[in-house]
Order: structure tokens, then sequence, then C-alpha cells
């Protein structure tokens, strides 16, 4: 990570006419500040006029020193894993109410970035899975996940069955309308919902969380991030594995699926004084009293 922040890439929620003026405003801030400010070519096309930089995502890598993304956390993930290749750090302003990964509002987002361009900030790092598919020994896909990897069934209303593996030994045979492979980012999201355990975003382990198991002893397990995970389709009519909501593909039966740790992180950048638990409080309303 380059430190002070000479260029800086801006990037809207796709889309989202309603992020223009925040934008812009910002830019003309840190152009005030003498940062170079690089536009991300797809929010570009929906501003209609500017004086900035335009760039592609994929050419950021060696240019760009920081990225901030103003949208919600779904925009996160996706830039989030666009950018882990080229450890880009990301600070992330929230459109709407506070989020687990765009952690500054509108309303104060002019101060609190000046603070971190004085170097007022904490780094986070976050783990991201690399995953894998293999179709008779040979990949076929691979993407990135942030937040989860999802096998699920599509639109036939029987389970699926598959194999799991760790680190080359059999774990289970299972039976359930899916499994979820997710980062500790990822544990207040999907996962939490299918009932598996919140963890702390600084923990190095990635949990497996079943859903609608067949059998009520299945539960969720929790490995060390190191760890390769397998997934073997045993009955599939239709399954689809998700990363993130934003990528897919189907399923055919013997197709494996290997998820590993990715081997850089994503690099989060906070306000001085942010809290993983009071971002708990907020977004479960633990705070509300009873």
């Amino acid at each position: 990570m380059k430190f002070p922040f000479k260029t800086v890439a801006l990037i809207g929620k796709y889309k989202a006419p309603e992020i223009t003026g925040p934008l812009l405003r910002l830019a003309e801030f840190l152009s005030g500040k003498g940062v170079a400010v690089v536009v991300d070519s797809l929010t570009a096309g929906h501003i209609e006029q500017h004086d900035y930089r335009e760039m592609p995502l994929h050419e950021m890598g060696g240019t760009v020193d920081l990225a901030i993304v103003l949208g919600g956390d779904g925009t996160m993930l996706n830039i989030a894993c666009t950018l882990a290749p080229f450890d880009i750090p990301l600070v992330g302003v929230n459109q709407g109410r506070l989020g687990f990964l765009t952690d500054i509002s509108l309303d104060t987002m002019q101060q609190t970035i000046a603070a971190m361009l004085d170097g007022k900030f904490v780094t986070e790092q976050r783990l991201l899975l690399s995953t894998r598919i293999l179709r008779d020994g040979a990949q076929i896909f691979n993407a990135l996940a942030l937040n989860e990897v999802v096998v699920h069934r599509g639109n036939a209303s029987s389970m699926i069955e598959f194999e799991v593996r760790i680190d080359g030994e059999y774990l289970y045979n299972q039976r359930a309308d899916g499994l979820i492979v997710a980062t500790p980012t990822g544990s207040t999201a999907y996962a939490l919902s299918a009932g598996g355990p919140i963890l702390h975003p600084g923990l190095d382990i990635i949990s497996l969380v079943p859903v609608c198991p067949h059998t009520l002893s299945n539960r969720p397990i929790v490995v060390k991030s190191e760890s390769l995970i397998e997934i073997l389709m045993h009955r599939t009519s239709t399954v689809r594995v998700r990363f993130d909501s934003h990528t897919y593909f189907d399923l055919q039966g013997n197709d494996k699926l290997e998820v590993t740790r990715y081997p850089a992180p994503v690099r989060l950048l906070h306000p001085v004084g942010h809290s993983y638990y009071h971002t708990l409080r907020e977004k479960l309303l633990w705070n509300k009293t009873l």
C-alpha cells in the first residue's frame, strides 16, 4: 500500500444516477487537495460532463494508490474482488445506512476522507476466497469471493447431494438445499441466516454452513483458512454455484468445486475509532432496548 495517496480512483454504484452529485463533489474536493482523480469507466459512463481521467478497473494496478467506493456493501464486494490482485486499498462511502464494509456516510464524507489523506486511518485485512471448478480433471471456471461461495439447488424441488473433503480428507456426504462456504466477512450475510456463527473479520478461518440439511446432525463447521475445501457433486438436476451473488456457474454431476484462500487479502481503510462491534450493534439492532 502506497502512502501518501497521490492518485485516487472514484467508483460509484453501477447504474445509480443518484451517486453522480456526491461523486463529483468528492472529485472536486480531492482535486483541491492536490490529489489526481481517476473515475472508473463504467461510473463515468453515467456522468454527463466531467474533466477527470477515466480508467477501467482492470487497468488501475500500478496507477491508483487508493480506491473510494460510493454505494453499498454489494458494490464494495464486487469492486474488492476485481481490485484485490492489484493490492489497492479500499474506502467505502455508504449512500444509505451504515454498512458492514461501507462505513463512511455521505454527510461526513469530505471531513473523514480529508483526515484519511493525512494518515489518520486504520487498516483492516479481509480474507478472500479463490475458487475453481473442475470437470473431468480440467479447470473450466474460476472466481474470487469476499463474502461467500454458495452451492445451491436451482428450480428443482429435490435436494442436491454432494461430498465434502478438507485437505484431501473425507468429511461427509450431504443431502441439502445447499452449502455456504463463508469468510468471516460473509459470516454476517447469507451464512448468518442459515444458522452459521458470526466470525470477527480479523480471524483467519472459513466456515461451512449447510442450507436446510436433510440430517439435523449436519451442523456448521469452522476450518483454518489455509484449508483446501473440495465439494464433489453427486446428484444434480439444476445446481448452481454463486460467488458473492455477482457471478454464478451451473454445475453438472461429478463436477468438483475447490475453494482455497486467495494469497492476497482485501485491504479496507477505516476512520480512526472504527469499531466492528459498533457496526454489529447498529446493523443487528443489538442497541435497541427490549
